[in-house]
């Protein structure tokens, strides 16, 4: 049973929710800059991560599963939020650049399922980001958080799963290094930085960025080699793009 929006909207109004969300707004910038005109949806509880993209990306929507209940996106004006089951999303195929689960695949009835439907929505070369906790961090066994409820994954894990939905692992990063307490959020910083360096199997999270490869047709009349349009590196965003940092690795 996944967890209420309610309470996914409480945690994060607490001092140790909004420290979760700067650490990992901070991951996910690093890797998509302002997604500057790019088309983004988040699956599960990601709005409160889709807000610094908004501005710049041509589409932002947020969708939530039906089993937790969806909050009005954002505060005033129209509304970018609606209920979704897992394994039927509401939108045509290829219609994404973008895709962010977060709060999805631990408490998906079917996450192989889930990871289908994101590939059939993404375009070609799309990309997509899942935040799910890590098997090894204290924050798997923390029920006062939403990371602490089903299915904590780890590394191989997630890029065995991606695999079989035909999504091509590319990078990895790791966060949360801080207990689960809300007295460490004023030290969130400071834990990251040791961490990551003393104790990286113990993040709380794990973020794991997959690319969608397309096959090229094979022409008629003619024998021809089937080609893999190669992910490469992303070409600069017009507006607000960054590098990824040293925290994000290439997996093998």
């Amino acid at each position: 049973m996944r967890r209420d929006v309610l309470d996914l909207r409480q945690f994060y109004a607490s001092p140790l929710g909004r420290t979760t969300r700067a650490v990992l707004s901070r991951r996910l910038t690093e890797a998509w800059g302002s997604a500057a005109r790019l088309d983004v949806m988040g699956f599960g509880y990601a709005t409160p991560y889709l807000d610094p993209f908004r501005e710049h990306a041509r589409r932002a929507i947020a969708t939530m599963p039906a089993s937790q209940g969806v909050e009005v996106w954002p505060n005033g004006g129209l509304g970018l939020s609606c209920l979704s089951d897992d394994r039927s999303l509401p939108y045509p195929n290829a219609l994404f650049d973008r895709v962010l689960l977060v709060h999805a695949l631990e408490e998906a009835d079917d996450p192989l399922g889930l990871l289908r439907e994101t590939w059939r929505v993404l375009a070609p070369s799309g990309r997509v980001i899942v935040v799910a906790a890590n098997r090894h961090g204290f924050w798997s066994d923390a029920e006062s958080t939403p990371f602490g409820h089903g299915r904590p994954f780890t590394q191989h894990q997630l890029e065995v799963l991606m695999r079989e939905a035909e999504l091509e692992p590319v990078t990895w990063s790791r966060a949360l290094f801080a207990p689960p307490l809300h007295w460490t959020a004023r030290w969130a910083d400071a834990f990251e930085q040791v961490g990551a360096r003393l104790w990286p199997p113990l993040s709380g999270v794990i973020l794991l960025e997959a690319v969608k490869h397309t096959f090229a047709v094979k022409p008629k009349g003619r024998r021809a080699r089937a080609r893999v349009f190669a992910s490469g590196p992303l070409q600069p965003a017009p507006v607000g793009k960054t590098q990824k940092s040293d925290a994000w690795r290439g997996c093998d």
